[in-house]
């Protein structure tokens, strides 16, 4: 049975017409997860959601347990988990108010706690990552955005930085010529971690501003603001798509 999670990021603290049955905070290995996972129905579909940044308090991208807050959605049966991602547009087409669900990722953070591997149990750990993303639950997030009217980008690089301070044009010039689309700072190590537990992941990502030297504006909160706000609705509009196409809701 598909359980399906949802991990807001910035710009979505909570999802939208949750109805919400409990609240959980299960014991990790790791720590606590960023706050309380809500188990809830949305549109008649259970769901889990989970903010990674928590709320009220704001915890920075190089900060976030991604290792309790994936623990925490496996050990309470989730096995699907869409990711919400607040990013930086660097190629022409990805323009603010654009979604968009990558296809590959570039890691470019560091000193982050990456894997749950720790070298005790006898044999290492290596995960097939190259499709970061899985396909089947890509496809079904972008075959739910044309059902629900959502224009939605099929694929591309995401490119995720340590944070929390914003790139220098030179750093995007650079990501530009590695072959990124967008930028952010919470797709890692979220997306290699959910693959070592068996954890189906696909990302959408809210595009809310031009990265660092592509505007002639400089980048803020202020200017993002709007969009986010704009994004979070129609991301709203997706994830509902979605649980009604693929869990029966």
């Amino acid at each position: 049975m598909k359980v399906p999670g949802i991990i807001g990021g910035t710009g979505i603290e909570e999802l939208a017409g949750l109805s919400i049955v409990a609240a959980h905070r299960p014991e990790t290995p790791f720590g606590e997860p960023s706050r309380a996972v809500q188990e809830g129905l949305l549109d008649g579909c259970r769901v889990f959601f989970l903010q990674r940044h928590g709320s009220p308090a704001l915890i920075p991208p190089h900060l976030v347990n991604y290792r309790a807050n994936l623990w925490a959605l496996h050990s309470l049966g989730v096995n699907e988990v869409i990711a919400i991602n607040a990013v930086g547009g660097i190629s022409p087409q990805m323009q603010p108010g654009a979604l968009v669900v990558p296809d590959q990722l570039i890691d470019y953070t560091w000193g982050r706690a990456h894997t749950y591997d720790d070298g005790s149990g006898g044999k290492l750990q290596h995960i097939d990552f190259t499709e970061p993303y899985d396909r089947e639950l890509r496809m079904q997030v972008v075959a739910a955005a044309e059902l629900a009217g959502v224009s939605c980008t099929s694929a591309g690089v995401h490119g995720i930085t340590q944070g929390p301070r914003l790139e220098t044009a030179a750093e995007v010039r650079r990501m530009a010529a590695d072959g990124c689309d967008l930028v952010g700072m919470t797709g890692m190590p979220e997306a290699a971690l959910a693959r070592e537990l068996g954890i189906a992941y696909a990302s959408v990502c809210m595009v809310v501003n031009p990265a660092a030297g592509l505007s002639e504006q400089p980048i803020s909160l202020a200017m993002m603001h709007d969009i986010l706000h704009q994004e979070a609705g129609v991301v709203g509009a997706l994830l509902r798509s979605l649980l009604a196409l693929r869990y029966g809701s």
